[in-house]
C-alpha cells in the first residue's frame, strides 16, 4: 500500500515546499512484501518520478527515507546523497518528520471529569490484579496474536502470576478486516482462558469494537504495563498517549522494536515480537521493577514525548534567532560541500546557488558577524566561487591554507610539512581506480582524495573499505597522516591539520566572540564540533548545526535536513 498526498502537486511539483506522508507497507496474506516493494511495481519508475515532482518528500521514519533514496538510485539511477535525490537538476529533499502527539489535548482528555469515574470502575473489576493494556486495529501487522502468544508464554513459564494479572486488549476493525485473522485470535483467547482462567477468573478480557474516549484514557491511565507488540508499525501513537496517561503509575512501557516509535522512546524495554520467551521475560521483568526504576524510565519517556513537539522544534530556532539578534560580536563558521550546496555526483559542478551568494554577502556586510568557510576544497575552487563575496574568510583543504577576509593572501600552514607520503598513497588509490569503474583520484597541495561516487554503490562502498584497510596496513604506521572517510570518498592527509584545529585558531582571534554558529554535514566536520564543545565558550554561546537526519550519530546539537533549508535559515538571520 502506498499513501500519498496532494497527487497533482506530486506529480507537477508545482509548490514550494511539500511535506509527503509515504507509508511503504505491502501485506499478501502469508507473505510480506518489505522494502523492495517498489521494485516488484509494474509502474514503479512512474511512481518515483512523480513522487520526485515535489520540492520535499517526508517519511516517518529514517528507515523509509533510506530506503526510498536507495530504490531512486537503483530503479532510476539517479544520483543520491543521505538528504535528498539529484533530479533533472534539482536536488529533491528527502526528510524524516515523525508524527508527534499534541501533549496539551491528551493531557485535557486524560483529565476530563468523566475520566477518572471509570477509572475507578475499572479499577474495582480487576482489584488486586496488575494490568496489562494493548489497543491495536485488527490487523495482521499490528501484532495482536504474537501479543497472546507470548501473554499464553508468560503465564507458562511464571506460574506465580497466574489469577494476578489481566491482558486487557482492545482491537478496533481494520479498514479490510480479515474474518480468519477473528477467528483465529477468538480460538487463541478461548484456548488461553480455557487452560488458565476459572470461574472466578479470566485473563484475557478482548473487546473488539471502538471505545469511547474517556474509557481509552482511563485504561491507559490504571494499566501497570503497556504492551506493543507490532511486527511492523510506522508511528504508533498508542505509545506516546499511554506514556502521557502515567504520570501517577509509571507503568513500564513494552514496545517492538519494528515499530518507528522505537528509535525515539529508548527507555521503553524493547522486545522481538517473534520472540515469546522473551516477551514473556520482558512483561515479568516489567511487573518486577523497583518503584523508583519505573519513575525514572517513565520520566525519561515522559521528556521524549513532551520536549519533541512541532511547536517546541519551532520555537527552539526563534530562541536562537533572538540569541544571534542580542550578539554583538558573532562567528559563523560553514563548510561548503553538503552544507551550502548539495553533494553532486562531479565535484567541479558544486557551483554555489545566486541565493547562497546573497545571504552570505548579507551576513559579512554586518560588521558584527565574522564569516568563515571551513572546506576540505581547495583555494583555487574556494576562489572562484565563492571569491566574489566581500568579507568572507576561507580555510581550505581542511585547514591546511588560510586566507583572512581583509587580506587577499593565502597563508599556507603547510609549508614546512613534508609531502613525501603522497607518491605512496598515489599508488594505492591508482590501484583502486583501475579496478573500480566510476572513480578517481583527486590531488589538492596538502591531500589526495580518492572518489567512488560515480562508482556502483555497493561495489564501491566495498573497494572504500578495502582501500581504507590497505592503508591503514601500509601507510598510517609508517606516515604522519591520517585517512577520512568522507561521503563516498576516502582522503589522505596530513594528521596535524584539520577542521577542528582551524576552529581552535580561528576562537583564539576573536575572543569577544559572544555568538558562535557552526554547520556542517559529515565526519570531516565533527571536528569542528568537538573544537567548540571542549572549548572554554558557554554552552548557550555556541550552535553546532549538522545537515541530515536527526537522528544521525553527531556532536551537533541542532540540525537542519538540506542545504536548502540551512540558506533559508541564513535569510533569516539577515531579516
Amino acid at each position: 500500500m502506498v499513501i500519498m498526498m496532494d497527487t497533482a502537486n506530486m506529480y507537477y511539483g508545482h509548490c514550494s515546499t511539500i511535506y509527503y506522508g509515504i507509508l511503504l507497507l505491502m501485506v499478501a496474506r502469508k507473505k510480506r512484501i518489505g522494502n523492495n516493494m517498489l521494485k516488484c511495481l509494474p509502474k514503479r519508475k512512474e511512481i518515483l518520478n512523480g513522487m520526485l515532482g515535489a520540492n520535499q518528500i517526508g517519511f516517518q521514519t529514517y528507515s523509509y527515507s533510506r530506503h526510498f533514496i536507495s530504490n531512486c538510485t537503483r530503479i532510476l539511477g539517479y544520483e543520491t546523497t543521505p538528504n535528498g535525490v539529484d533530479f533533472e537538476g534539482s536536488l529533491v529533499s528527502i526528510g524524516t518528520f515523525p508524527i508527534g502527539i499534541d501533549v496539551e489535548r491528551v493531557e485535557a482528555q486524560r483529565k476530563h471529569s468523566d475520566v477518572a469515574p471509570k477509572m475507578a470502575t475499572i479499577r474495582e473489576m480487576y482489584a488486586d490484579k496488575k494490568i496489562i493494556v494493548g489497543r491495536d486495529k485488527l490487523d495482521s501487522v499490528k501484532g495482536v496474536i504474537q501479543k497472546l502468544h507470548s501473554f499464553e508464554k508468560f503465564l507458562e513459564e511464571y506460574p506465580e502470576w497466574r489469577g494476578n494479572v489481566v491482558l486487557i486488549q482492545v482491537t478496533s476493525p481494520a479498514q479490510i478486516e480479515s474474518q480468519k485473522l477473528e477467528k483465529k485470535l477468538s480460538e487463541l483467547i478461548s484456548h488461553i482462558n480455557g487452560t488458565y482462567g476459572s470461574l472466578e477468573f479470566t485473563p484475557v478480557h478482548h473487546y473488539h469494537n471502538h471505545i469511547d474516549q474517556d474509557e481509552y484514557f482511563a485504561l491507559l491511565s490504571v494499566a501497570d504495563i503497556g504492551l506493543i507488540t507490532s511486527i511492523r508499525d510506522g508511528m504508533n501513537t498508542t505509545s506516546l498517549e499511554y506514556i502521557m496517561c502515567q504520570q501517577e503509575n509509571h507503568g513500564p512501557l513494552i514496545l517492538s522494536e519494528f515499530t518507528g516509535m522505537a528509535g525515539s522512546l529508548g527507555a521503553a524495554i524493547m522486545v522481538n515480537p517473534w520472540d515469546y520467551s522473551g516477551v514473556a521475560k520482558a512483561i515479568n521483568d516489567a511487573l518486577n521493577l523497583p518503584a523508583e526504576e519505573k519513575k525514572f524510565k517513565h520520566m525519561q519517556l515522559y521528556k521524549q514525548v513532551t520536549n519533541h513537539t512541532a511547536q517546541s522544534w519551532a520555537d527552539s530556532f526563534v530562541k536562537e534567532l533572538i540569541k544571534y539578534k542580542a550578539a554583538k560580536k558573532r562567528l559563523l563558521l560553514f563548510d561548503y560541500d553538503g552544507t551550502l550546496t548539495p553533494i553532486v555526483k562531479i565535484p567541479s559542478a558544486a557551483v554555489p546557488p545566486s541565493n547562497l551568494l546573497e545571504a552570505l554577502g548579507a551576513l559579512t556586510s554586518d560588521p558584527n558577524n565574522s564569516v568563515w568557510i571551513v572546506s576540505g576544497r581547495d583555494l583555487t575552487a574556494l576562489e572562484t566561487w565563492l571569491g566574489s563575496v566581500k568579507g568572507l574568510g576561507f580555510s581550505a583543504e581542511h585547514g591546511s591554507f588560510l586566507k583572512n577576509p581583509d587580506s587577499d593572501k593565502w597563508i599556507n600552514l603547510t609549508e614546512d610539512v613534508d609531502m613525501s607520503w603522497k607518491n605512496d598513497v598515489t599508488e594505492i588509490f591508482t590501484y583502486y581506480t583501475e579496478r573500480t569503474q566510476g572513480s578517481f583520484i583527486e590531488h589538492k597541495r596538502s591531500s589526495i582524495t580518492w572518489h567512488y561516487r560515480q562508482a556502483d554503490p555497493e561495489y564501491g562502498a566495498f573497494q572504500a573499505k578495502e582501500c581504507q584497510n590497505h592503508l591503514q596496513s601500509a601507510i598510517l604506521p609508517k606516515l604522519p597522516v591520517e585517512v577520512l572517510l568522507g561521503k563516498k570518498n576516502l582522503e589522505v592527509r596530513p594528521t596535524s591539520f584539520n577542521k577542528g584545529e582551524i576552529v581552535k585558531r580561528l576562537l583564539i582571534s576573536h575572543p569577544d566572540a559572544d555568538f558562535v554558529f557552526c554547520a556542517g554535514d559529515d565526519r570531516t566536520d565533527e571536528d569542528m564540533f568537538r573544537a567548540l564543545r571542549r572549548s572554554e565558550l558557554s554552552s548557550d554561546t555556541y550552535f553546532c548545526t549538522t545537515i541530515g537526519a536527526s537522528n544521525k550519530k553527531t556532536m551537533a546539537g541542532w540540525h537542519v535536513n538540506s542545504p536548502e533549508e540551512l540558506i533559508r535559515f541564513m535569510q533569516k538571520l539577515n531579516e
